[in-house]
């Protein structure tokens, strides 16, 4: 089973940017812990981080036959990336929106996700453990849905 995991703009300061938000993990960091589970949950990741939205929606079209599910946290696309929303609801599979904080408990402008209208599902305000939650959770409903096919 091929996972992919998407990470948004300015992911890659995870671990420098806005600390008391977002806490001292690097990106690297939730990288290798993502690996980690996904080796003890016998599933395969497929990893990008971007700061452009087109190289996003391009990694989801070259894998829309390959993968069977994909983590997704769309940073500053959240509130205003309308065609990654549409490549999101494109795919056949299902995808799960990530985001460290709990945007909805931050400013106005934040709270609000175009994103999440297309996903199956959000985890979000764990910090790092909503990547792992996320795919915990994304593993184990398709391996349900699979059972019950």
């Amino acid at each position: 089973m091929k996972i992919l995991v998407l990470h948004g703009p300015n992911l890659n300061l995870f671990g420098r940017r806005e600390p008391h938000i977002y806490g001292t993990t690097t990106l690297a960091q939730i990288n290798e812990r993502l690996q980690k589970l996904a080796t003890e949950l016998g599933v395969e990741l497929d990893i990008l981080q971007s700061n452009h939205e087109g190289a996003l929606i391009d990694f989801l079209h070259e894998h829309i036959d390959a993968a069977q599910g994909a983590l997704v946290n769309p940073a500053g696309l959240t509130q205003h990336g309308v065609p990654l929303h549409d490549a999101i609801k494109a795919m056949p599979f299902p995808v799960i929106e990530v985001h460290m904080s709990n945007i909805a408990a931050r400013e106005a402008w934040r709270a609000h996700s175009i994103i999440s209208p297309a996903v199956k599902a959000t985890v979000q305000g764990f910090g790092p453990h909503s990547y792992l939650a996320a795919l915990r959770s994304l593993v184990e409903s398709l391996r349900e849905a699979a059972q019950t096919a």
